[in-house]
């Protein structure tokens, strides 16, 4: 019997904040096995949590911001191949389901740890993430600015989470 087929769901976190006059987009620097990779504060789906929940937890886990989503900017669905010793075709095939959220950026948590492989939470304009897609993780880093900046967005409550979810 062939494997169910089953993308891994994760959430994803499109901060833009004024600077003087300069709107910049949170991000995180990570490493990888590609070395360092610029991508939205994101993460997988946990077990007993919602969607919006999920992007909070993440954003807060990676760039020690509280962050408190308040609309969907997209839906997005992408593919990942990369070599792996453990596959038999040698190559590990990864699609991804992105649940991209825009909201309210709250306080930071100052002394607060980064994620395992998160080197640090940085900003920058429209512009540099533009030119330094080389450096992205995901295709899908530039597609949610670029909606984002396109006025893309639907109500939060698009996304529902049964209470099912919440049962232990």
């Amino acid at each position: 019997m062939r494997a169910r087929f089953k993308p891994s769901v994760t959430v994803a976190a499109v901060i833009a904040q004024d600077f003087d006059g300069v709107q910049k987009f949170l991000l995180v620097e990570e490493e990888t096995r590609d070395g360092l990779k610029f991508n939205n504060p994101a993460g997988h789906l946990d077990p007993g949590e919602s969607l919006p929940q999920a992007c909070a937890r993440e954003t807060l886990e990676e760039t020690a911001y509280h962050f408190t989503p308040t609309d969907v900017v997209g839906v997005y669905m992408s593919r990942f191949q990369r070599g792996s010793a453990t596959e038999p075709s040698g190559q590990e095939d990864i699609t991804y389901l992105r649940f991209a959220f825009c909201g309210e950026l709250g306080a930071h948590v100052s002394g607060q740890a980064l994620d395992e492989g998160i080197v640090r939470a940085v900003w920058l304009t429209a512009d540099e993430i533009r030119a330094s897609t080389d450096k992205h993780r995901s295709p899908l880093l530039l597609q949610c600015m670029e909606d984002y900046l396109a006025g893309q967005r639907f109500p939060l409550a698009l996304v529902t989470t049964d209470v099912s979810v919440f049962a232990g």
